[in-house]
């Protein structure tokens, strides 16, 4: 068990607190539904998952709607995208996830994640996180250049709490940019290696780790310092 004190508790989203590969499923059979024979049906939705498991990225819809028999034109794929991104997910928390939230949090939290605004606000009202995050800020709101590992969103976190900096705490998934902005700023930092997160991603870079590594939720204990 990992016990830290903190003022502020801030985490990121996709693979933090739910599977980001349950958001991507739940978008391929919108889409199926919604277009039907014009994507194959089930099968694309079928094709999409077998290609998304195979490590594929970037031109899942492409692929799978060859597999379809069907044409990819620009403009059907940008359909699809907009529709993917703007779908009420059928998503929820990981269970370590419902059992840390179930045990209550009793400082102010906070939310930064990047991705384009409309698919992440999508995932944040499903989850309901909208009602129970004190701070959700979506880099995807404002142009690219502020995503992570861009320090602006934690130094909006730090302006909205007024906290005393190495009392934040920001937990993630993602070592090769998620620690970077923090730790610049001296935050303590968490990451989660979750079973079945879709991005492995790229080692740290020396200096850049998290503070602590975890598997779940449930090896975390924070305290308030308040």
């Amino acid at each position: 068990m990992i016990e830290i004190e903190a003022e502020v508790l801030v985490f990121d989203l996709d693979d933090t607190l739910y599977l980001e590969r349950d958001f991507a499923e739940s978008g391929y059979r919108s889409i199926a539904r919604h277009f039907g024979d014009e994507v194959g049906g089930d099968l694309f939705a079928s094709e999409c998952r077998s290609l998304l498991a195979k490590g594929t990225r970037g031109n899942i819809f492409d692929l799978a709607l060859s597999r379809c028999r069907i044409e990819s034109t620009p403009e059907l794929i940008d359909t699809l995208v907009r529709h993917y991104r703007t779908h009420s997910p059928e998503i929820a928390f990981c269970e370590d996830v419902s059992r840390f939230f179930d045990r209550g949090v009793d400082m102010p939290t906070g939310l930064i994640t990047d991705g384009p605004k409309e698919g992440q606000r999508a995932k944040i009202a499903a989850l309901g996180l909208d009602r129970t995050i004190d701070h959700v800020v979506v880099t995807g709101e404002w142009s690219k250049e502020f995503s992570k590992p861009h320090p602006r969103a934690f130094e909006l976190i730090e302006s909205l709490t007024s906290s005393s900096k190495h009392n934040l705490v920001y937990i993630a998934d993602n070592a090769a940019k998620d620690f970077i902005g923090p730790r610049q700023l001296g935050w303590q930092t968490v990451q989660i290696v979750r079973s079945g997160r879709i991005h492995d991603g790229s080692p740290a870079k020396p200096g850049h780790e998290a503070d602590h590594v975890v598997t779940s939720f449930d090896e975390l204990q924070i305290r308030s310092r308040a």
